[in-house]
């Protein structure tokens, strides 16, 4: 198999971890992000882009991992004012799913593709390459893909058409902001009671109650270390997305309003599980 030459936009938290690792397969790797102190490190190895017009020459597959819809629309917006024709894009943002299927669609008329592609995991799975990849977009840019994307993570799980990727990360995150809370609320109460943190979070992550979401949280519960790997702004972000989507149930109305009240309050910076100190306020 022909490698293709790639480009990886975005170089943030789970950006940078997730572009070494494509650089550490050997991949003709090319980088940009509007910091330019966030590539340094891969001058090395890889060709640092000082321009998105520079990536993109130098890129066949395009790979963005950014914020939020606003600044995927401006990347894209520049992206599809350059020759493009038979690039495959893919995008692994987490954003509204409209906002995606628009861009793949002005991608389309430049002769250009795009998937959806985003990631259930934060910075340690990213560093580690064992991300849940959920892909939406045809197969045979599905194809394309592929063998990339198996350096990213330890599943790629190919949904459906355009959208269907960042349905199912929708629908994750949602879930995993109602744990997070759940955790939260569950540590503050035991302390009510007299039983101490540590001693908790143990029973929790021993018992069927844990899970791999409990264990991650668990030492910056006991550090009341809050700094961000994913940060409390980013899961209201994407609770309010599925929210839009149509997530009208009795736990989410309750799970908005607390994000939200813990943005207003300062949390917003933190990690999600600082949600805590919003809480026991």
């Amino acid at each position: 198999m022909n490698t293709e030459r790639i480009g990886f936009i975005g170089l943030g938290n789970m950006g940078h971890p997730m572009a070494k690792n494509l650089e550490k397969a050997g991949f003709p790797l090319s980088v940009y992000n509007r910091t330019i102190s966030r590539a340094e490190d891969f001058e090395e190895k890889s060709k640092v882009c000082e321009s998105l017009f520079e990536l993109a020459e130098n890129s066949d597959i395009i790979f963005t991992m950014l914020t939020n819809d606003k600044a995927v629309k401006a990347v894209y917006n520049e992206l599809l004012e350059l020759d493009i024709a038979g690039k495959l894009f893919v995008d692994m943002s987490t954003i509204a799913q409209e906002t995606s299927i628009e861009i793949k669609n002005a991608l389309q008329i430049k002769e250009a593709s795009l998937i959806d592609a985003p990631v259930a995991g934060s910075t340690k799975p990213a560093a580690e390459a064992t991300l849940i990849i959920m892909v939406g977009g045809d197969e045979k840019n599905v194809k394309r893909a592929q063998p990339y994307l198996e350096k990213l993570g330890k599943l790629i799980k190919h949904l459906g058409n355009n959208g269907k990727g960042l349905a199912a990360k929708l629908s994750i995150n949602y879930f995993l902001s109602m744990i997070y809370q759940g955790l939260a609320e569950t540590v503050l109460l035991s302390e009510k009671l007299g039983i101490e943190r540590e001693n908790m979070l143990e029973i929790i992550n021993e018992s069927a109650s844990g899970s791999g979401a409990t264990k991650v949280k668990t030492p910056l519960l006991l550090n009341n270390d809050f700094s961000p790997a994913f940060a409390l702004d980013l899961m209201l972000k994407d609770v309010l997305l599925a929210k839009n989507a149509g997530a009208d149930f009795p736990l989410g109305k309750t799970i908005f309003e607390s994000y939200q009240s813990a943005h207003n309050n300062g949390f917003g910076d933190d990690d999600v599980i600082g949600i805590i100190n919003y809480l026991k306020k």
